[in-house]
């Protein structure tokens, strides 16, 4: 079985697609665990509605609001599965993407793998651009660029880290844990995720972002002035990957 994670927070506008897709799947032995983080719409409401309809889907309520870490944190608990995969209820995955994935990794042995991503804006509109997977990535390479989007990352539960809360990447953080530890994440070289980039890209966000990468490096061990030069050289790749996007 796979177990797939959604934290959800005022998704009602978005969660019904990403929900949709998880149902699609050519693989069937699944389950989707999906924790409404003290919502203040309809998010609960319309996952009731898609509980009633699919006995594979679960919805759990936080009492009050823990941020997305701490939600994905009580969704891993709740687990059942052998693999644990991560769903953001604003993304969208390929039919073929639970099949696919769970193949290489039985193949490969891998601890943890991930896809290429496609990108849509936040009215559901595709860009042409594609992220591409490596085929291995180490981790060298990902303290060079995280191409490891949540949503497409599938990882053995076992070694699978709890998400740090606070003011970082939680995801980046678990996988560079992971990569320090595993030999290497697998990818796989097909967009099998749509994730959908925020309305909002206003300068005062990027440069939270970059304070949350640094965080991030910090977190795992490094000092002050290698985790500047690591957010400085990731700030690089995220800005060039963010013109090619608009620029598609």
């Amino acid at each position: 079985m796979v177990s797939i994670i959604m934290p959800a927070y005022n998704a009602e506008k978005t969660i019904e697609a990403s929900i949709t897709s998880v149902i699609s799947q050519t693989y069937h032995d699944w389950e989707l665990i999906v924790i409404d983080d003290y919502s203040k719409d309809s998010t609960a409401k319309l996952v009731s509605e898609f509980v009633k309809l699919d006995s594979r889907i679960f919805l759990y309520t936080n009492e009050n609001n823990l941020g997305v870490a701490q939600t994905r944190n009580e969704g891993v608990k709740r687990a059942n599965g052998q693999w644990i995969a991560f769903l953001d209820s604003d993304d969208i995955w390929h039919k073929e993407k639970l099949h696919k994935q769970l193949q290489l990794m039985q193949t490969t042995g891998a601890a943890i793998s991930y896809t290429s991503t496609a990108y849509m804006n936040h009215e559901g509109v595709p860009f042409g651009y594609v992220l591409q997977a490596k085929q291995r990535l180490y981790y060298n390479d990902l303290l060079k660029q995280n191409l490891m989007s949540c949503s497409s990352v599938m990882v053995k539960r076992d070694v699978i880290p709890f998400f740090v809360n606070g003011d970082v990447h939680e995801d980046y953080v678990a996988w560079l844990n992971i990569l320090q530890n595993e030999k290497c994440a697998y990818g796989l070289k097909e967009p099998l995720l749509t994730y959908r980039l925020a309305y909002s890209s206003r300068s005062g966000n990027r440069l939270r972002s970059a304070k949350m990468i640094y965080n991030a490096y910090c977190h795992v061990g490094y000092g002050g002035v290698t985790s500047l030069f690591l957010t400085l050289r990731y700030s690089i790749h995220s800005i060039t990957k963010r013109l090619q996007i608009k620029r598609s």
